[in-house]
């Protein structure tokens, strides 16, 4: 097979990311809100939080009494602050690394499908378990990679039907739910647990699945953009005969998500 050579996620498109993750984010988000049953009216914190899909959700849902929602990417949260709601939330840009928060200031401190994103793992998690109060509850998601089981998964499976190899996300063997727990703990923090959540998401027809699988800023669709038209064509015949339209020309494929939750002692 022949690989693709780019593999950097560009998050300089709020818009084009909100289309390609949002449905799936809110989705699996609402599974793990329901697994982590969070008290209401607590102080949260959310670390990488995108275009603010979660964030959402926890406003909703949880009535925080306080929310702060970071991520580096400037383009991002300008995404996340125009949503509705956003005048509530306070939007910073900061890296997991090095979050802008006192020690023991959240009761609970998540990460929404961002933790293979962070450069240096250990030092995030210590951060997050840093900010978290004595008690608190530190805890996130995230794809499961190893298995496959990803929103961009029929896209990967189409080009590897071509001969083509789709570029492999960051971090990816580092979150199985193993190297989840072995990260949480090393950070010092007790009564670890995991959860499988399994998710179904549909699309209107697959015009509306191949724009929003196809953003510029992946370097997949990027490989994609750079195949020649006959080439692309045959991907999406393949791609599209693998998804099995419903009889109302709608699109529906699952995915899966590792969920991790802790106290800080």
């Amino acid at each position: 097979m022949t690989a693709a050579r780019e593999t950097a996620i560009h998050f300089n498109d709020g818009a084009a990311y909100e289309r390609f993750m949002g449905r799936w984010s809110c989705a699996a988000g609402t599974l793990f809100l329901d697994w982590l049953a969070p008290p209401m009216h607590a102080r949260w914190l959310e670390v990488g939080c995108g275009t603010g899909a979660f964030t959402e959700l926890v406003r909703e849902r949880c009535r925080p009494s306080a929310l702060v929602a970071l991520d580096p990417a400037l383009a991002q949260i300008e995404y996340a602050r125009s949503r509705s709601g956003a005048e509530t939330i306070v939007f910073k840009v900061a890296t997991a690394e090095a979050l802008p928060c006192q020690d023991g200031s959240h009761d609970l401190v998540v990460s929404a499908l961002a933790l293979n994103f962070m450069r240096d793992r250990p030092a995030a998690v210590c951060e997050m378990r840093r900010v978290g109060c004595a008690g608190g509850m530190i805890a996130g998601y995230v794809w499961d990679f190893v298995g496959g089981w990803t929103p961009h998964a029929p896209l990967v499976g189409a080009l590897r039907r071509l001969g083509l190899d789709a570029p492999a996300p960051p971090g990816g063997e580092e979150c199985a739910p193993a190297a989840l727990r072995l990260l949480f703990s090393g950070a010092g923090l007790t009564n670890v647990e995991t959860m499988a959540l399994d998710i179904e998401v549909s699309y209107r027809d697959f015009a509306t699945f191949w724009a929003a699988q196809t953003p510029s800023f992946s370097p997949t669709t990027r490989l994609v953009a750079a195949l020649a038209v006959p080439q692309r064509a045959r991907l999406k015949d393949v791609l599209h005969t693998m998804l099995q339209e419903r009889p109302d020309g709608s699109i529906m494929y699952p995915a899966r998500a590792h969920a991790i939750k802790a106290r800080v002692p």
